[in-house]
């Protein structure tokens, strides 16, 4: 997607949200040597170790809740939408024609009682 002023699209997203599986050590290193803010949650046994190593161990990792929290909507939200057999599968060859599939299955999981 082009910036509305022309110019390079963006390669950089201001945010990223992730599952215990990808908080290594050199992800988070990665993210913060391109200046992406994270939210990923840090798994007990790398807590552990982390304060078992004391001073020597480093700072905990940040973590917004709420963040964490809207992320999970959001995954669970792409899941419903994927029951939805022309969601899943895309056999919409056009984008604005797939657009308008989701938009639909959208709908009707909004008015679902």
């Amino acid at each position: 997607m082009r910036p509305p002023g022309g110019g390079h699209p963006r390669t950089r997203p201001d945010h990223l949200g992730g599952d215990k599986a990808y908080s290594s050590r050199r992800n988070r290193r990665y993210l913060r040597r391109r200046q992406i803010k994270h939210t990923i949650p840090e798994p007990k046994d790398q807590r552990a170790n982390r304060r078992r190593r004391g001073s020597r161990g480093g700072r905990p990792a940040g973590f917004d809740k709420e963040m964490y929290k809207r992320r999970n909507e959001v995954e669970r939200t792409i899941n419903q939408l994927k029951h939805f057999r022309a969601v899943a599968t895309r056999y919409d060859k056009r984008a604005y024609v797939f657009t308008g599939t989701v938009t639909v299955a959208s709908i009707r999981l909004w008015l679902k009682p």
